[in-house]
């Protein structure tokens, strides 16, 4: 029955409680347990939210009590320990905010919590929430439970290791050129990166540079996104940027009331992409196909214009540095890793580059918005690879050297333009490593991808798979 519980996906457990045919406090404890089993091989949690048994309990009061239960009522959830958390330490993945207990939600958790979920532990992240591998002096390196000499992704590579794992059913990432959908990739889940704004960034550090930081949910299936969204999105009052008042839906299991129109593309415009990655991307728009979609090939020509990842590293460069220095001002080296030293080490970009690199940006979403004139979505690669080897710096794909920062190629364009962006799997690669797709909408238009997702969830052959842990 544990089995049954830490492989059941939020939807499910949240009505098995709701029917009493499980207790809130039988599902964190199962989960609690599968921690203490397979997390000392992984190292995907930070720190357990020392309250969540306590929590389960008074979450099985309440259904005693016949009181209104909320969709989430007594799920666990984890949370990306970059995203603040009340009473529960948020470091940040430095030794320089070891210790550091908030002593207020972040909007984003604070829904969760709303909706009846219970924090069951904050997981592993880069420092600072910055790099493709979640690896940091304070907390140390995570590992894919796919191969545990391989890495989960980062930023948010804890918690797709630990949703991944059976650790958790449900958590959140935050993304600011590939960090809630590469992990995914990389340990086989599912996860939203929504329009920019539509869930708000209150609570989690760093927020420069702002209009490129985003946070989502994270889940082992499409509806636990959907029902995840719906708790998390809208305005908070707090965050400039989350104004959208839109009315949306899940997206799943509602057909559109015409047939959709699909582009998929995978080069040119995101950098070389590994055959067995470009063959799933067709395998599923010819799956979209069979299902009803209009369906073919296309090319964006502002993608091979300006490269979205040379853009995205002139601007954020220029407004992420100061943030660093900020934090990291009057601190030993010995407290800095990586990516600090490395961002702090980088040349200031040029204002002219900065301004170009701003009418590129105008440029892509001018592209983009040219593009969602004629389809409803698009189908690309998430990583020009699966999961990869600790520590590896260049790669070599479809015969060309390129260096790590290339696996952000097809998703940095969405964080360039804001636009949504939905990871999840349809592939297996030759050495039996999760493949995902990234489906994309226009902007708002998260119900059109999460409804394609739950079509190509129903025809995947793979979504049923588990690490053998």
């Amino acid at each position: 029955m544990k089995t049954d519980i830490i492989y059941s996906d939020a939807t499910k457990l949240a009505e098995l409680i709701r029917t009493k045919e499980l207790s809130p406090v039988e599902v964190v404890q199962a989960h609690l347990d599968r921690i203490g089993a397979v997390d000392p091989k992984i190292n995907a949690i930070v720190t357990l939210a020392d309250d969540a048994l306590e929590a389960a309990k008074v979450a099985e009061k309440a259904i005693v009590a016949g009181e209104e239960l909320g969709p989430l009522h007594g799920v666990p959830f984890t949370v990306k320990d970059s995203i603040d958390t009340a009473g529960v330490a948020t470091q940040r993945g430095s030794p320089i905010f070891k210790g550091r207990v908030p002593e207020i939600d972040a909007t984003s958790v604070a829904r969760m919590k709303k909706a009846g979920g219970i924090l069951l532990a904050k997981t592993n992240l880069p420092e600072f929430s910055y790099w493709i591998e979640s690896d940091n002096l304070l907390s140390g390196k995570s590992n894919n439970p796919w191969d545990l000499t391989r890495t989960p992704g980062g930023s948010s590579g804890g918690e797709s290791a630990a949703i991944a794992a059976g650790m958790s059913p449900l958590g959140l990432g935050t993304d600011l050129a590939i960090s809630v959908r590469g992990p995914a990739a990389q340990t086989g889940i599912v996860s939203l990166k929504a329009t920019h704004g539509r869930v708000p960034m209150t609570g989690i550090w760093p927020r420069a540079p702002r209009r490129f930081w985003h946070v989502g949910p994270m889940a082992r299936s499409v509806r636990d996104l959907a029902l995840a969204f719906s708790q998390l999105a809208g305005p908070d009052g707090q965050d400039a940027f989350a104004t959208s008042t839109a009315q949306f839906d899940a997206g799943v299991g509602r057909s559109p009331d015409r047939q959709l129109r699909v582009g998929w593309l995978v080069e040119p415009g995101f950098g070389p992409v590994a055959p067995e990655v470009a063959d799933t991307v067709k395998t599923a728009a010819e799956a979209l196909k069979d299902l009803g979609s209009f369906v073919e090939p296309v090319r964006i020509p502002a993608l091979e214009r300006d490269f979205a990842l040379d853009v995205f590293n002139r601007l954020h460069v220029m407004e992420m540095k100061p943030a660093f220095a900020e934090a990291t001002a009057g601190r030993s080296q010995d407290e800095l890793y990586k990516m600090a030293k490395t961002m702090l080490s980088l040349p200031d970009t040029s204002m002219k580059d900065y301004i170009d690199a701003e009418q590129a940006a105008e440029r892509l979403r001018d592209g983009y918005a040219d593009y969602f004139r004629t389809y409803d979505a698009l189908i690309t690669p998430v990583l020009p690879i699966p999961a990869h080897k600790h520590g590896v710096a260049k790669f070599v794909i479809n015969g060309k050297t390129v260096d790590a920062t290339y696996l952000q190629g097809a998703t940095v364009p969405l964080n360039v333009t804001g636009l949504p962006g939905l990871s999840m799997r349809f592939g297996t690669s030759k050495e039996g490593l999760p493949i995902n797709v990234q489906l994309v909408g226009s902007w708002l238009a998260e119900s059109t991808i999460l409804h394609l997702a739950s079509l190509l969830e129903n025809v995947s052959t793979v979504r049923d798979l588990h690490p053998n842990l």
